[in-house]
């Protein structure tokens, strides 16, 4: 019944063996049709952009993606899989820049042209499918690509639309003149969730205190402090607090500075005190403008204003406010009505009218600017300081904040909303819901929606050029085109509406999508809703469980969350796990510069893939970055996937030898041994955590539990068990070691198949007549739980411990039989006091001792029978180095004397027992492969011949 098992089995080839089975039957597709009309348990796929190769951190996330839905197939859902393709926005159109060796909009415009950019992105997008579908295949991750959603196709981007116009009605959708996170290389701002998606650390930038020489006092100057001295061009304003304590001290000779009293640190030296003063004393007061370029023609700019954004905590407690670069700047010049311009266009380069930097990027100017105020002792001092700071999340550019024209959706109005419903949510881990989500939903800021780009969602306003009313269009109907029209630009740039106020021409505004707008509307946007698909919609909204990695708490988890609030009132998601980073044995992120990037196939064709998902699920808790590395992986292959394939060599073999037959009646788990009453019940144990710790979404426990059981089942029940599998006679008891083997690793196989898919679908197929454990139901907890034989066991085993612990201090080999050990506690029974006498190798067990004393006297007999023990060692070190199997009977013959050879005579049949030896007879023959042999001190010759 069984197929021959191969102890020194390559799991990377076994792997690909049951991928072809898969493909060949079918295995996914019957997985879904076997459940098909069953209640569904509804999961969604964070679409991935396939313009690049995946990577090993992609393994990760598509680990724990699969293994939920595994488990509830198996559980008896109906489990749509349905794969998803993210193809808009900068990774697509950053990716075909540098295939094409350009850089930046004017590129674009004026080289390439939109229209032929956008078909090269389009292409882009679909060159490494492929790629993906292997990758996704070989990890056993099981997704239906025949029915992808794509981001791209009308369908999707008219159900995006759908969404924005409902916003829209809700007065949810403004332009407003914000600043904002600003990409010069991209020329286009970014979110807020965006901004959080990259930040880099220790990064240098100037610190410059500057003197802002009051008007009617030009020796005094104000002291202010920056970290970006390409906005002091563009200073329109000082700011401080009407109630913070200031002081005036002797700078130099003649001179005098004033700064918050709190602030004294940042002096070179000592200060002498001259005056002291509140900062509404300040308030109103006029100085020089360090340069002639942020001069009002009308209006009044560069005096000092009250703000309530001023801190002692770091600087001079004298903000230097340049409107147009910075949130509260902005804020404080509208409210005061200063007027401002800006000195720095769209490409991030001084605009001409700044004649000392014109054409400069900001980060050029920074120093140039520092040697000019310098030159002219207008700076204090200047230093280096290393920060966090933001970079565009995809080209990696220095961001810097501007203000420009955008299009918002107000999600600061449904604040509570957010918050209520990220608060219904399951997170794991647990902390990320109050923790680094609760704080972002908190300061939650209007989502920034358009882009000044190319390839994405085109923005569905329309704007009158008469009269300026706006119009929010929802479908490819509303336009007049058909359903399949392409949406892109610049075709749809060309359509025009009439203004329905005035009759004018209303045309569309340039700006596309945030494409995190476009992968946030999936769960509606995959079926085409509203148009059509209402029923799959319903059903399959919220889902029940999602999971990616802990950048996208701001990134696809809060799209999905804000969206879904805005429209529906409620979250995308009812469960969700938030996975750490994968990273180098040393802790730091793979990059290409430090050569520690791991390639996938590398790791699936060494370890395989189910060594990797299992070191993903069991090696550190959700939520913490994971130290991957060859070691690792090593490590986990030979404490696991060995150990439990021995277990499984070990039963087939036997059973292959015997004949065993699953389907003869099964002996009553009450009258079966001791150590089968233990295992089953450990069994039952486990099943019932695996379920209850995956009904939890938690993946960590439920498959340490499973690796602890596998040592369990090697390293105590076959181990002990393994004289009922070898013995000749096929009795009850050889029948229930059998049953009880296979009942465990059928269960085993089941309880480790969501997790490692493919070892256990082989082992199981080979236990199951060729049936797939993926088209198996879960097992259920059985009623043989018996806590009684597991704490006994339990002790049993402390017992054991103990012993050979005192063994070992008194240097006695466990082959050398002892008369009696006292040990603490009170008796065990007499089943399983029995298994302790033969693990600590004793004639006798004294329960109730203070402590654990070992009868160190050796007799006679003793020391024979150890003698015996190490023969029996000897003997099966030669079968080993000869290659042979476990059922090959043999001949033995010996040439030694004195009490190796009354240890032979005496214990000869043990020796043959426990060898297979047909005899051990004494002389040595040619045509026996032996060996001379040291034994406890005396000469021993063993030769062995298969019989």
């Amino acid at each position: 019944m069984f197929d021959k098992v191969d102890q020194k089995v390559s799991f990377p080839e076994l792997e690909k063996q049951i991928m072809a089975l898969w493909k060949e039957e079918g295995t996914f597709q019957k997985s879904l049709e076997l459940r098909a009309g069953k209640p569904r348990f509804v999961f969604y796929e964070g679409p991935p952009t396939a313009n690049g190769r995946p990577a090993t951190h992609h393994i990760l996330a598509r680990a724990f993606k699969d293994l939920f839905p595994r488990y509830k197939t198996m559980k008896g859902f109906f489990v749509e899989r349905k794969a998803g393709w993210d193809t808009h926005g900068l990774p697509v159109e950053i990716e075909v820049e540098k295939k094409l060796k350009i850089s930046g909009k004017f590129e674009i415009e004026n080289e390439i042209g939109i229209e032929r950019f956008n078909e090269l992105c389009r292409a882009s997008v679909h060159e490494y499918v492929s790629d993906w579908v292997a990758f996704s295949e070989r990890m056993g991750f099981w997704l239906d690509y025949e029915n992808a959603y794509w981001t791209l196709t009308p369908d999707y981007i008219q159900s995006v639309w759908w969404a924005l116009s409902e916003m829209w009605k809700q007065g949810l959708v403004y332009k407003g003149f914000r600043v904002a996170p600003y990409c010069s290389r991209c020329a286009t701002p970014l979110s807020s969730h965006e901004l959080a998606q990259g930040y880099r650390d220790n990064v240098p930038d100037p610190s410059v205190y500057v003197r802002f020489r009051l008007k009617n006092d030009p020796k005094t100057a104000i002291l202010a402090w920056t970290t970006t001295p390409w906005t002091l061009p563009g200073n329109v304003a000082l700011a401080v607090d009407n109630d913070v304590d200031y002081i005036k001290v002797k700078d130099g000779e003649d001179g005098f500075l004033i700064l918050a009293e709190a602030r004294l640190e940042v002096l070179n030296e000592s200060p002498e005190v001259v005056d002291r003063m509140k900062g509404r004393d300040l308030v109103g007061l006029d100085y020089e403008p360090l340069y002639p370029y942020s001069v009002p023609g009308e209006g009044r700019a560069q005096y000092i204003v009250d703000a309530d954004f001023v801190s002692t905590e770091e600087g001079t407690g004298v903000v230097h406010t340049s409107a147009l670069y910075g949130v509260d700047d902005l804020r404080l010049c509208q409210e005061t009505g200063i007027p401002f311009k800006h000195t720095v266009g769209l490409d991030g380069k001084f605009l001409p009218y700044v004649e000392k930097f014109a054409g400069l990027h900001v980060k050029e100017a920074d120093p140039v600017i520092i040697d000019d105020l310098k030159a002219r002792g207008l700076l204090y001092k200047s230093e280096t300081i290393l920060h966090t700071y933001p970079e565009c999340w995809r080209c990696k550019t220095p961001l810097i904040y501007y203000a420009l024209d955008s299009w918002y959706v107000q999600t600061t109005a449904r604040k509570k909303e957010l918050i209520a419903n990220n608060n219904a949510t399951n997170w794991v881990p647990a902390h990320i819901k109050t923790g680094r989500m609760g704080d972002w939903l908190e300061n939650n800021v209007d989502w920034a929606i358009s882009r000044s780009r190319y390839w994405g969602t085109p923005l569905p306003f329309w704007v009158c050029e008469k009269c300026g009313d706006q119009k929010c269009v929802s479908s490819s109907a509303e336009l007049g085109l058909a359903e399949d029209t392409d949406l892109h630009r610049p075709f749809i740039d060309t359509v025009t509406l009439p203004c329905e106020k005035c009759g004018g021409v209303s045309r569309r505004v340039p700006e596309v999508l945030d494409a995190w707008f476009d992968s946030g509307s999936m769960p509606f946007a995959q079926r085409g809703y509203p148009r059509h698909g209402e029923k799959e919609f319903k059903e399959t909204f919220p889902a029940d469980f999602i999971s990616e990695a802990m950048d996208q708490t701001r990134g696809w988890f809060y799209s999905l969350l804000a969206i879904s609030t805005l429209l529906f009132k409620q979250n995308a998601y009812r469960n969700v796990i938030c996975l750490g980073l994968v990273v180098d044995p040393k802790g730091k992120k793979a990059s290409k510069s430090r050569g520690n990037v791991l390639d996938p196939n590398y790791l699936f064709d060494t370890f395989g893939t189910d060594a990797v998902r299992w070191y993903f699920y069991t090696s550190t808790q959700v939520g913490e970055n994971y130290r991957t590395g060859d070691a690792a992986l090593r490590e986990t292959v030979q404490q696991f996937f060995i150990p439990l394939w021995n277990c499984y060599s070990f039963f087939v073999t036997y059973a292959r030898l015997d004949g065993f037959d699953p389907t003869q009646p099964a002996v009553p788990v009450a009258e079966r041994h001791v150590l089968d009453r233990w295992l089953l019940s450990k069994v039952s144990g486990l099943n019932a955590a695996v379920s209850g710790g995956l009904d939890a979404y938690d993946a960590n426990e439920p498959a340490r539990r499973i690796h602890r059981f596998v040592d369990d089942l090697s390293n105590w029940y076959i181990r002990r068990s393994r004289r009922r599998f070898w013995k000749s006679q096929s009795d009850r008891d050889k029948a229930a070691a059998y049953q009880t083997l296979y009942e465990t690793l059928r269960t085993v196989c089941q309880l480790m198949a969501p997790f490692a898919p493919f070892s256990s679908d082989a082992m199981y197929r080979n236990l199951s007549n060729g049936e797939s454990v993926h088209l198996s139901d879960f097992p259920e907890p059985s009623p043989h739980q018996d806590a009684q034989v597991e704490a006994d066991m339990a002790r049993a085993r402390q017992a054991v411990e103990a012993g050979l612990a005192a063994r070992d201090a008194a240097r006695m080999k466990v082959r050398q039989p002892l008369a009696s050990i006292a040990l603490p506690g009170d008796t065990l029974p007499e089943d399983i006091a029995q298994i302790v006498r033969e693990e600590l190798n004793v004639k006798e067990l004294v329960f109730g001792a203070p402590e654990v004393k070992l009868n160190t006297e050796i007799t006679e007999e003793l020391r024979l029978e150890g003698l015996a023990r190490e023969i029996v060692r000897a003997i099966q070190d030669r079968r080993k180095k000869l290659g042979l199997n476990v059922e090959d009977r043999i001949h033995t013959r010996y040439e030694a004397d004195g009490m190796l050879v009354r240890a032979i005579e005496r214990h000869g049949d043990y020796i043959k027992n426990e060898t297979l030896s047909v005899t051990p007879e004494h002389g040595r023959e040619d045509d026996f492969d032996g060996d001379q042999l040291m034994l406890e001190g005396e000469q021993i010759w063993i030769g062995l011949k298969r019989n």
